[in-house]
């Protein structure tokens, strides 16, 4: 049975027990309009995969990531070594998950240490404007102006190559992209009538910023986190593969290739850098999937 308002329009539609069912909420629509592309329910599930491996790792995996071998040294795939050895002889594939920990880490906590900064800053200059904004968004654009590799690569050396310091830097220099998508939602925001009826019954600014106007603006910051942690792995197996970022014996997907780029091992055993290469590349292309997905999704001029 369908419930009508005043102006006779269908605004939802009930149960047998008279509530309101999901079909018609806003999470309802956000959902099926995902679930429409194919593309980002195959990256989200990949991902799900992926990130179940790298936190059953200690399960899954047959052998220790950093246990040595020569005797079996770059051996083919086989029955014991599924993706094969590498030149110390250590299991490809159990280095591969604890791989995906350490990449997938990174990942997140850059991510999420980005988006905080991005969204305060943002909203900040968003919100009150003037003088604020201004320096807010000078100081922005100064850190865009630097090409971020070689700021990544300076920054790295000079400090010395740690998950943590990875995690640190990357959030540091990753806010900036947040900050301007922020700052335009809350200009856009900010005039309108329910902050300015929030205005003059007194209701505090903290308030107005993160309870009323930043609610309304989480659809492109999800978005923007989302398609941000692939950059950040990418950025830090890139890092790996020259030797700045995660050290031995610690596995990363960037630091297997960067062990495997010798073109003898590269000629021979093929297997040692392909599967390292190619979870890279699956990750990073799931996650814009999903990012593109959660776009379409979260955006309301996109009819279902």
């Amino acid at each position: 049975m369908a419930k009508t308002n005043l102006a006779g329009n269908t605004s939802g539609s009930l149960d047998l027990h008279g509530i309101k069912t999901s079909r018609d909420t806003m999470l309802g629509i956000i959902v099926r309009k995902f679930f429409k592309n194919k593309l980002a329910i195959f990256g989200g599930v990949f991902l799900i995969i992926i990130i179940s491996a790298a936190l059953l790792a200690p399960v899954i995996a047959p052998y220790s990531p950093s246990k040595q071998n020569l005797l079996l040294k770059l051996q083919p795939p086989n029955s014991d070594h599924w993706l094969g050895t590498d030149r110390f002889g250590r299991d490809v594939f159990s280095r591969l998950l604890y791989g995906a920990r350490i990449s997938l880490l990174v990942g997140f906590a850059s991510v999420l240490g980005s988006i905080t900064i991005g969204t305060f800053l943002g909203a900040v200059a968003g919100y009150v404007g003037g003088i604020v904004d201004a320096i807010i968004m000078r100081f922005v654009d100064v850190i865009l102006s630097i090409p971020s590799i070689f700021l990544l690569i300076t920054l790295v050396t000079i400090f010395k190559p740690g998950v943590d310091k990875l995690i640190l830097i990357f959030a540091l220099l990753g806010w900036t992209t947040t900050a301007r998508l922020v700052r335009g939602e809350f200009l856009s925001l900010r005039s309108r009538e329910f902050v300015l009826a929030s205005k003059t019954i007194g209701t505090r600014t903290h308030t107005i910023i993160f309870s009323h106007i930043l609610p309304n603006a989480m659809g492109p910051i999800i978005v923007s986190a989302t398609l941000a942690v692939g950059y950040v792995i990418l950025a830090e197996s890139g890092l790996s593969y020259l030797g700045l970022g995660i050290q031995p014996p610690d596995a990363s997907w960037g630091n297997m290739l960067q062990d495997a780029q010798n073109f003898t091992i590269l000629l021979k055993s093929w297997w040692y850098p392909l599967a390292p290469g190619s979870m890279i590349l699956l990750t990073v292309i799931c996650f814009n999937f999903v990012g593109d997905g959660l776009r379409d999704a979260l955006d309301p001029k996109i009819n279902e």
